[in-house]
């Protein structure tokens, strides 16, 4: 069993040693995104439900690159610089999965990569 390294131009390269995301056993592995425009590569200034947005759009566009879709995710995690901003980030995640959602941890976190709000990583299922 090998793995396949994904990657796209549609979501913010990775700025460390790491893939955007990974294919092996059929599950496709998406590394942390952070609100990050994949155009200018700068973190967006903006309230918590537009980087919430702006993070799952990257991940979309990594799982598209992987042959699946938001239907496909079958576990995530969101780390929050501060709780205060769940429901806001719940609001947003939750539009993008209507039915059947993933399981899921969300966790509070003292200190993200480049100072920002949240991160969210992403498990697939390619079966």
């Amino acid at each position: 069993m090998g793995k396949k390294i994904i990657k796209t131009t549609n979501a913010p390269q990775a700025i460390g040693p790491y893939s955007q995301a990974i294919e092996a056993g059929g599950f496709v592995f998406v590394s942390g995104q952070i609100p990050i425009d994949p155009k200018s590569g700068n973190v967006i200034q903006a309230d918590i439900k537009a980087q919430a947005k702006l993070v799952m759009e990257n991940a979309g566009a990594i799982l598209r690159s992987a042959g699946c879709q938001f239907s496909s995710v079958v576990k995530t995690t969101i780390y929050l610089k501060n709780m205060g901003d769940f429901a806001a980030v719940n609001e947003v995640y939750g539009g993008y999965f209507p039915a059947e959602p993933p399981a899921r941890a969300t966790i509070e976190v003292s200190r993200l990569p480049k100072d920002v709000e949240l991160e969210m990583d992403f498990i697939a299922w390619k079966g």
